[in-house]
């Protein structure tokens, strides 16, 4: 019987099925953080329980590590006792660290994909909303919450309900200056951000195709702003480029015959799904939020919507936004002030993405109105950037480049907003107060149009100021 490549892989780990509806999920990855670990490790020792599976949790910190400086001990002191706290309770129960001390440290989503361990054909859960980053490799990923973390540490399962599965194929020739950022953002626009609920989104068509693993990690970070907990691409063979020869991928005979089987994955040509959406990649833009989710935007060339373009049941929150946001319905988005700029964060903190914004910056200068931050996603992306002198060309134009971290993402550590600064941001995630301040403004972009915008002091179109 035909199948998708969701139900392939959730049938292949389904240990049984309970009497609630569910069923016990076998999970083959589990990636655990500063943040949503301690907790779990708590009950483990409460419950006198020991993990069921080291070799199958990797631990890393990125939410509160500090991204001016590496120094310790950090000046925050509940950073310093959450860092000392992770790498305990690793070393107790025999879990690999990734620590700034050995050089390894990153956001767990990238550093995961960078390192080998998301693979094809696996499960892989993360205390964290994000993890459906990995699904870009053909694997289901998703987010749990801390008392399923310690599920997984005590019983490497989890029970679980069965996804829906949405395709969503991007067909067609995108316009110049458009990006993965873009892609997702319109997805999202289109299908609303609780359109995802209930689904897991299969992204495919020659545009998808097309792209290289970290543009489609860009697009599968983000389901989950789309209601959608898991987002996957079919593996296929720039997958298996970008995964041969990484520390954990498999090696010599292993790795030909882990490649076979990859390849038998990929959803079948047949396979049914139980919804489908054609979009046009003519009809994408580039793309901005403007107001307190990320299904509140628009292109780059439109104006904030007018209250009698919106669904009544949308018009309260439409109202609530332009409030908060202090915008004007009807307005174009072009030329709003920026405070900050910040490109950086698991949705676009990856080499490519700095590479992309580096061919555009130079010669350029920040403008004297805003703090714009470069943070790369990992150590070894910033050892990567730096190789490549890209660090050079970001500070020559204004940009302070930093640390490895999540930075101003999500603010858990000293990269905040102040008061009701507008940030230019390159995350996913423009929720009020999500940048630190309870009154500061994000509008979401690509890591080029953010650039454009940090140059500018505003927001503007990336494609006429560096002449695409």
């Amino acid at each position: 019987m035909s199948k998708n490549l969701f139900n392939k892989i959730w049938d292949s780990r389904r240990v049984s099925s309970l009497n609630s509806g569910q069923d016990q999920i076998f999970i083959d990855l589990h990636l655990i953080h500063e943040v949503t670990s301690p907790q779990a490790f708590g009950m483990l020792r409460a419950l006198n329980l020991k993990v069921a599976y080291p070799q199958r949790t990797f631990a890393t910190v990125d939410h509160i590590i500090p991204t001016n400086t590496i120094k310790r001990p950090y000046q925050d002191s509940l950073a310093e006792a959450m860092i000392v706290a992770i790498k305990d309770n690793c070393a107790e129960f025999n879990i690999k660290y990734f620590s700034p001390e050995e050089g390894s440290q990153g956001i767990v989503h990238v550093i995961g994909p960078e390192k080998g361990l998301t693979q094809p054909g696996t499960i892989i859960v993360c205390g964290d909303s994000h993890t459906s980053t990995h699904g870009a490799f053909g694997a289901i990923a998703f987010g749990i919450g801390t008392s399923q973390v310690r599920d997984v540490l005590a019983t490497q399962t989890l029970a679980l309900g069965r996804l829906k599965v949405r395709r969503i194929n991007i067909d067609g020739k995108l316009p110049a200056g458009v990006y993965a950022k873009d892609i997702i953002l319109h997805i999202i626009r289109v299908l609303g951000v609780k359109g995802g609920m209930g689904f897991a989104y299969e992204y495919g068509g020659s545009v998808i195709e097309a792209l290289n693993m970290e543009e489609r990690m860009t697009i599968c970070n983000m389901s989950i702003e789309g209601g959608a907990r898991v987002g996957y691409v079919n593996p296929d063979q720039i997958t298996f480029d970008y995964l041969k020869g990484r520390e954990y991928s498999p090696i010599g005979q292993k790795w030909n015959e882990s490649v076979e089987k990859w390849k038998l994955l990929a959803s079948d040509a047949d396979a049914e799904y139980d919804d489908i959406v054609n979009i046009k990649a003519e009809d994408i833009a580039p793309t901005l939020t403007w107001g307190i989710n990320p299904g509140q935007a628009v292109s780059i060339d439109e104006k904030i919507p007018s209250l009698n373009q919106v669904k009544e049941e949308d018009q309260g929150t439409f109202r609530e936004a332009l409030e908060y946001m202090k915008l004007e319905e009807g307005k174009p988005i072009a030329g709003t002030k920026v405070n900050v700029a910040f490109i950086g964060s698991c949705t676009n903190g990856r080499l490519s993405d700095l590479e992309e914004v580096a061919k555009f910056v130079r010669g350029f200068k920040v403008s004297s109105s805003v703090k714009a931050l470069i943070v790369p996603g990992s150590m070894e992306v910033k050892r990567q950037a730096e190789k490549k002198g890209l660090h050079k060309i970001f500070e020559e134009a204004g940009f302070e480049w930093r640390e490895a971290g999540c930075s101003m993402c999500l603010a858990m550590n000293p990269d905040k907003l102040k008061g009701d600064e507008i940030c230019a941001s390159s995350s996913n995630r423009n929720f009020k107060g999500r940048q630190g301040s309870p009154q500061g403004r994000t509008i979401l972009m690509s890591p080029v149009m953010v650039a454009a915008a940090a140059i500018k002091g505003e927001i503007t179109d990336a494609r006429v100021l560096f002449k695409t």
